[in-house]
């Protein structure tokens, strides 16, 4: 035999012993490309419905964040209501004391505490009204 011929031998011997090795790797890589597409298949049927959901979600957390605002903007209309009315009580409190029981001046005071809560009422319901009817 000859060096060439022995050399032809080793490189035919090392070629089987390559493909030996391959064979069951690219059996592998074969399984792990299917199990890849029936990953993706399956995501590609779930995911829809979960990014709908997420959607109808987001939007549910969006309505209940604009009832909470409007609820605050209504207990501040009715806060500042009752502000009106105690500060017309004080006024007419002071009158009384400071004026010995005047009885026009009590009236005055009355009405005056009387027309500023009837303002206070009328722009609050104004409002409520706008908010209603334009939201």
């Amino acid at each position: 035999m000859t060096i060439v011929e022995i050399s032809a031998i080793l490189m035919a011997v090392a070629f089987v012993v390559l493909v030996g090795y391959l064979v069951p790797v690219l059996i592998q890589l074969r399984k792990t490309a299917a199990e890849s597409e029936q990953l993706l298949a399956k995501m590609n049927a779930d995911m829809p419905p979960l990014v709908a959901d997420l959607r109808s979600m987001s939007q549910s957390l969006n309505d209940l964040a604009d009832q909470a605002r409007g609820g605050v903007e209504h207990a501040a209309v009715l806060l500042h209501a009752v502000g009106e009315v105690g500060e017309s009580v004080q006024q007419v409190h002071n009158v009384v004391r400071g004026s010995s029981g005047a009885l026009l001046s009590n009236v005055a005071s009355v009405v005056a505490g009387f027309k500023a809560a009837t303002q206070v009422v009328r722009e609050r319901m104004k409002h409520e009204g706008e908010h209603h009817n334009g939201g």
